[in-house]
Protein backbone atom coordinates (compact mmCIF):
# COMPACT_ATOMS: atom_id res chain seq x y z
CA UNK A 1 0.00 0.00 0.00
CA UNK A 2 1.24 3.48 -0.72
CA UNK A 3 0.03 6.62 0.50
CA UNK A 4 1.22 10.36 -1.15
CA UNK A 5 2.27 11.41 2.11
CA UNK A 6 5.49 13.46 3.19
CA UNK A 7 8.26 10.64 4.50
CA UNK A 8 10.77 11.76 7.34
CA UNK A 9 13.61 10.07 8.56
CA UNK A 10 14.95 10.07 12.03
CA UNK A 11 16.38 8.64 14.77
CA UNK A 12 13.67 6.68 16.94
CA UNK A 13 16.15 6.50 20.00
CA UNK A 14 17.16 10.65 20.13
CA UNK A 15 14.08 12.70 20.51
CA UNK A 16 15.73 15.76 19.27
CA UNK A 17 15.63 14.20 15.81
CA UNK A 18 12.19 13.52 15.88
CA UNK A 19 11.10 16.49 16.65
CA UNK A 20 13.10 18.11 13.53
CA UNK A 21 11.82 15.75 11.25
CA UNK A 22 8.15 15.75 11.98
CA UNK A 23 8.49 19.63 11.88
CA UNK A 24 10.07 19.30 8.15
CA UNK A 25 6.52 17.84 7.33
CA UNK A 26 4.49 21.01 7.84
CA UNK A 27 2.39 22.37 10.50
CA UNK A 28 -0.48 19.97 9.95
CA UNK A 29 -0.22 16.02 10.39
CA UNK A 30 -3.21 13.96 9.19
CA UNK A 31 -1.50 10.93 10.50
CA UNK A 32 1.67 9.33 12.13
CA UNK A 33 2.48 5.57 11.46
CA UNK A 34 5.27 4.33 14.06
CA UNK A 35 6.84 1.66 12.55
CA UNK A 36 10.24 0.86 14.31
CA UNK A 37 10.89 -2.72 15.79
CA UNK A 38 13.87 -5.16 17.57
CA UNK A 39 13.68 -8.92 17.55
CA UNK A 40 15.91 -9.47 21.20
CA UNK A 41 15.69 -12.76 21.57
CA UNK A 42 17.38 -14.28 24.43
CA UNK A 43 16.67 -16.49 27.36
CA UNK A 44 15.80 -14.99 30.55
CA UNK A 45 18.87 -16.21 31.78
CA UNK A 46 20.79 -14.19 29.13
CA UNK A 47 18.91 -11.07 29.50
CA UNK A 48 20.69 -7.65 31.12
CA UNK A 49 19.22 -4.92 32.27
CA UNK A 50 20.17 -3.04 29.25
CA UNK A 51 17.81 -5.49 26.77
CA UNK A 52 15.15 -4.54 28.35
CA UNK A 53 15.52 -0.95 28.44
CA UNK A 54 16.85 -0.53 25.23
CA UNK A 55 13.16 -2.51 23.66
CA UNK A 56 11.66 -0.33 25.78
CA UNK A 57 12.95 2.83 25.08
CA UNK A 58 12.78 2.22 20.80
CA UNK A 59 9.51 0.50 20.66
CA UNK A 60 7.62 2.44 24.03
CA UNK A 61 9.13 5.26 25.00
CA UNK A 62 10.04 5.98 21.55
CA UNK A 63 6.38 5.79 20.48
CA UNK A 64 5.22 8.05 23.13
CA UNK A 65 7.66 10.74 22.58
CA UNK A 66 6.91 10.51 18.30
CA UNK A 67 3.47 11.43 19.30
CA UNK A 68 4.52 13.77 21.87
CA UNK A 69 6.19 15.48 18.85
CA UNK A 70 3.16 15.34 16.65
CA UNK A 71 0.57 16.20 18.71
CA UNK A 72 -0.14 19.61 17.75
CA UNK A 73 0.52 19.26 14.15
CA UNK A 74 -2.02 16.08 14.51
CA UNK A 75 -4.68 18.12 15.89
CA UNK A 76 -4.95 20.84 13.62
CA UNK A 77 -6.12 18.35 11.39
CA UNK A 78 -9.28 19.28 9.61
CA UNK A 79 -11.77 15.73 10.12
CA UNK A 80 -9.48 14.56 12.71
CA UNK A 81 -5.81 12.81 12.69
CA UNK A 82 -4.93 9.04 13.59
CA UNK A 83 -1.76 7.56 14.92
CA UNK A 84 -0.33 4.05 14.31
CA UNK A 85 1.82 1.82 16.34
CA UNK A 86 3.17 -1.45 15.97
CA UNK A 87 2.60 -3.96 19.04
CA UNK A 88 3.54 -7.84 18.11
CA UNK A 89 1.79 -10.74 18.51
CA UNK A 90 4.39 -11.57 21.05
CA UNK A 91 2.23 -9.34 23.51
CA UNK A 92 -0.45 -10.98 23.54
CA UNK A 93 0.67 -15.03 22.90
CA UNK A 94 3.73 -16.44 25.30
CA UNK A 95 7.11 -17.38 23.33
CA UNK A 96 9.91 -18.41 24.81
CA UNK A 97 12.87 -15.87 24.34
CA UNK A 98 10.54 -13.12 23.89
CA UNK A 99 10.41 -11.90 27.39
CA UNK A 100 12.17 -8.27 26.55
CA UNK A 101 10.19 -7.44 23.27
CA UNK A 102 6.90 -8.92 25.08
CA UNK A 103 7.61 -6.63 27.43
CA UNK A 104 8.18 -3.33 25.35
CA UNK A 105 4.96 -4.09 22.93
CA UNK A 106 2.83 -4.91 25.47
CA UNK A 107 3.59 -1.39 27.25
CA UNK A 108 2.85 -0.04 23.11
CA UNK A 109 -0.16 -1.71 23.51
CA UNK A 110 -1.11 0.29 26.90
CA UNK A 111 -0.05 3.46 25.09
CA UNK A 112 -2.53 2.89 22.37
CA UNK A 113 -5.12 2.70 24.64
CA UNK A 114 -4.42 5.70 26.74
CA UNK A 115 -3.42 7.78 24.19
CA UNK A 116 -6.57 6.97 21.90
CA UNK A 117 -8.36 7.69 25.55
CA UNK A 118 -6.44 10.89 25.82
CA UNK A 119 -6.24 12.40 22.65
CA UNK A 120 -9.85 11.51 21.38
CA UNK A 121 -11.84 13.02 19.79
CA UNK A 122 -9.28 14.80 17.46
CA UNK A 123 -6.58 11.93 17.31
CA UNK A 124 -7.71 8.73 16.78
CA UNK A 125 -4.72 5.80 17.94
CA UNK A 126 -4.09 2.27 16.81
CA UNK A 127 -1.79 -0.65 16.84
CA UNK A 128 -0.77 -3.45 14.23
CA UNK A 129 0.17 -6.22 15.84
CA UNK A 130 1.88 -8.19 13.11
CA UNK A 131 3.43 -11.98 13.64
CA UNK A 132 6.72 -12.84 11.70
CA UNK A 133 7.19 -10.89 8.67
CA UNK A 134 9.77 -11.70 5.69
CA UNK A 135 11.44 -8.04 6.97
CA UNK A 136 15.17 -6.73 7.14
CA UNK A 137 14.76 -6.86 10.69
CA UNK A 138 13.78 -10.32 10.59
CA UNK A 139 16.36 -11.71 8.13
CA UNK A 140 18.25 -14.20 11.04
CA UNK A 141 15.43 -15.87 11.38
CA UNK A 142 14.12 -15.60 7.49
CA UNK A 143 17.07 -15.99 5.81
CA UNK A 144 17.12 -20.19 7.75
CA UNK A 145 14.83 -22.09 5.04
CA UNK A 146 14.25 -24.83 7.50
CA UNK A 147 13.21 -22.69 10.04
CA UNK A 148 11.33 -20.07 7.88
CA UNK A 149 8.99 -23.24 6.41
CA UNK A 150 9.01 -24.70 9.64
CA UNK A 151 7.67 -21.13 11.41
CA UNK A 152 5.22 -20.46 8.66
CA UNK A 153 3.13 -23.75 9.40
CA UNK A 154 2.77 -22.61 12.87
CA UNK A 155 0.19 -20.03 11.18
CA UNK A 156 -3.49 -21.29 10.24
CA UNK A 157 -2.73 -19.46 6.95
CA UNK A 158 0.39 -21.28 6.64
CA UNK A 159 3.10 -18.67 5.40
CA UNK A 160 5.15 -16.17 7.05
CA UNK A 161 3.64 -12.29 6.72
CA UNK A 162 4.92 -9.63 4.45
CA UNK A 163 5.53 -5.56 4.53
CA UNK A 164 2.70 -5.62 2.32
CA UNK A 165 0.23 -7.31 5.03
CA UNK A 166 1.02 -5.08 7.44
CA UNK A 167 1.23 -1.78 5.15
CA UNK A 168 -2.44 -2.43 3.71
CA UNK A 169 -3.88 -1.82 7.59
CA UNK A 170 -1.61 0.69 8.17
CA UNK A 171 -2.88 2.44 4.97
CA UNK A 172 -6.97 2.27 6.26
CA UNK A 173 -6.14 3.18 9.84
CA UNK A 174 -4.89 6.26 8.87
CA UNK A 175 -7.54 6.90 6.28
CA UNK A 176 -11.08 8.75 6.65
CA UNK A 177 -12.77 5.20 5.94
CA UNK A 178 -11.12 4.46 9.33
CA UNK A 179 -12.45 7.55 11.09
CA UNK A 180 -14.62 5.49 13.78
CA UNK A 181 -11.78 2.77 14.87
CA UNK A 182 -9.42 3.75 17.74
CA UNK A 183 -8.13 2.30 20.54
CA UNK A 184 -7.79 -0.92 18.85
CA UNK A 185 -4.77 -3.71 18.68
CA UNK A 186 -5.27 -5.70 15.09
CA UNK A 187 -3.57 -8.95 14.58
CA UNK A 188 -1.69 -9.39 11.25
CA UNK A 189 -0.46 -13.09 12.18
CA UNK A 190 -2.31 -15.46 9.58
CA UNK A 191 -4.46 -16.33 12.36
CA UNK A 192 -1.90 -17.44 15.02
CA UNK A 193 -2.79 -15.52 17.94
CA UNK A 194 -6.46 -16.56 17.84
CA UNK A 195 -6.92 -19.59 15.64
CA UNK A 196 -6.05 -23.22 16.41
CA UNK A 197 -6.80 -25.19 13.06
CA UNK A 198 -5.16 -28.53 14.15
CA UNK A 199 -5.47 -30.48 17.62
Amino acid sequence: AELEAPQAVADALRPETLAEALASAGPVLEGLAYCVGSIPLKPLARLAEADFLDAFRLNALGAAQAVQAAQKALARAEGGASVVLFSSIAARQGFANHAAIAAAKGAVEGLVVALGAELAPAIRVNAIAPSLMRTGIAAPLTGNTAMAEAIAKLHPLPRLGQAEDAAGLAAFLLSAEAAWISGQVIGVDGGRASLRSKG
